[in-house]
């Protein structure tokens, strides 16, 4: 056990950088997952069409796929940002596309009835999704936001690959200090199990309160 308490504050620097890394994907993925999933579901053939595509092309590559062109394609074409940005703005869009589709499922929960009583007190669209059907739509997907959020943060793992030094990234740097595999990535496990439990609170208790009585 020296082997964790002697590099306590490179495995909390880590923790922390995880913890600041998933809340802001989380964040952009949330704004990304509900203007695609308004685009799934509006009128407009258009607009359906691209939503469509942004979550099929997003959800078929994988994350570190993107990550990858992200960290070392992207500057060959002018674009230049830290690794941690970079790897925040990659992860929220590809956490967005499954974001998209559980709203959107909460979405298609909703009564048809609501949003075309909303049409006829006359709302528009966007105003009948916004002040209407989304409300509704996003009580319903507590758990699976939940859910989507507990894979963000196991996601945020691999930002190791392309240089950022998150809990992963500083628990193998310890690792190749002290060649102590065992107790090193166990603790890190731990770590990520606890940060996964905290979201299960969260959303356990969010979805006992937001819960609509039928």
């Amino acid at each position: 056990m020296n082997v964790i308490t002697d590099h306590l504050g490179e495995f909390g620097d880590g923790l922390l950088l995880t913890v600041e890394l998933t809340l802001l994907a989380l964040a952009g993925a949330f704004a990304t997952g509900t203007a695609v999933a308004a685009m799934r579901v509006s009128p407009v053939r258009v607009l359906r069409a691209a939503g469509m595509t942004y979550v099929e092309v997003l959800q078929n590559i994988p994350l570190l796929v993107w990550l990858v062109i992200a960290v070392f394609g992207l500057p060959e074409i002018g674009v230049i940002a830290g690794l941690f940005t970079t790897s925040v703005i990659v992860i929220a869009l590809y956490q967005g596309a499954y974001m998209a589709e559980a709203i959107r499922s909460g979405i298609n929960a909703v009564p048809a009835g609501q949003g075309e009583a909303a049409r006829a007190l006359g709302l528009t669209f966007v105003q009948s999704l916004r002040l209407v059907v989304l409300p509704q739509a996003l009580r319903t997907v507590v758990q699976p936001l939940g859910n989507i959020a507990i894979m963000t943060l196991m996601n945020t793992a691999l930002a190791a690959a392309v240089g950022v030094v998150e809990l992963t990234a500083a628990a193998n740097r310890v690792n190749l200090a002290e060649a102590q595999p065992i107790w090193i990535f166990v603790t890190a496990g731990l770590a990520y199990m606890a940060l996964s439990a905290v979201f299960g609170l969260v959303t356990g208790g969010l979805e006992r309160k937001l819960a609509i009585l039928r």
